[in-house]
């Protein structure tokens, strides 16, 4: 088992990365994952809206049902609505944070995730030991795109939260999250990975692997993705 992540320098030579370049590696793409995408489709701020919706509208039902006067209601809603509209200031500001703090690099060797909104990591990833490269949508353009490992390569859920595939515990799946061109980085990264895998087994520096697989259910852009 490897141990994939780091802390972060306090000082980057490259943004995004923990060391210079390696000669002949080139960086194909930057980029940051979406606050605004964050927010709801990693943070569910429009459900826990809805949930203090739901709980000012039982507050009014209840009060009038029990003959509660008019201020007593309102002060009821009023509570509820303060309470809400600070949760969901927190979530936003955390959607922000990661948005700030994140970047995710790939280049013609690995892919790259430096993130903490606390405590700044890095996570290493070589081709080598990439499987499947899968995409799931979020909107018109946005989406997340998740990279399986090889078996034996494991990643801890919790460091990794919230750039994870959810609901991927015992095998977790690193992913680079609420992205508002998914499709076009999906599909740099799936050529990225194919073409390192083509050029070492061309050079004998590697076995023939499994070709860039696409999860079931999840959405590749381009044929670059969709070498099944």
């Amino acid at each position: 088992m490897k141990q994939f992540v780091v802390r972060e320098h306090e000082i980057e030579p490259v943004p995004g990365l923990p060391g210079a370049l390696p000669a002949g590696e080139r960086i194909l793409w930057q980029g940051r994952p979406s606050a605004r995408l964050v927010a709801r489709h990693s943070l569910k701020n429009v459900y826990l809206a809805a949930y203090f919706v739901v709980l000012a509208l039982w507050a009014v039902a209840a009060g009038l049902s029990d003959g509660q006067p008019a201020g007593g209601i309102l002060f009821a809603v009023a509570v509820l609505t303060a309470i809400g509209a600070v949760l969901i200031g927190l979530v936003e500001l955390f959607a922000w944070g990661v948005e700030r703090t994140t970047l995710y690099t790939i280049t013609s060797e690995r892919l790259v995730m430096r993130f903490g909104v606390a405590l700044s990591m890095t996570l290493n990833l070589p081709y080598r030991q990439i499987n499947a490269v899968s995409m799931v949508e979020r909107g018109k353009r946005g989406g997340s795109i998740a990279v399986a490992l090889l078996p034996g390569h494991r990643l801890s859920w919790l460091v990794q939260w919230p750039h994870v595939r959810g609901w991927r515990f015992s095998e977790p799946q690193p992913a680079l999250i609420c992205l508002e061109d998914a499709a076009g980085v999906s599909e740099v990264l799936a050529r990225a990975v194919i073409a390192f895998r083509n050029s070492h087994m061309a050079a004998g520096l590697a076995r023939p692997a499994a070709p860039v697989a696409v999860s079931p259910g999840y959405v590749a852009g381009g044929h670059a993705a969709a070498a099944e």
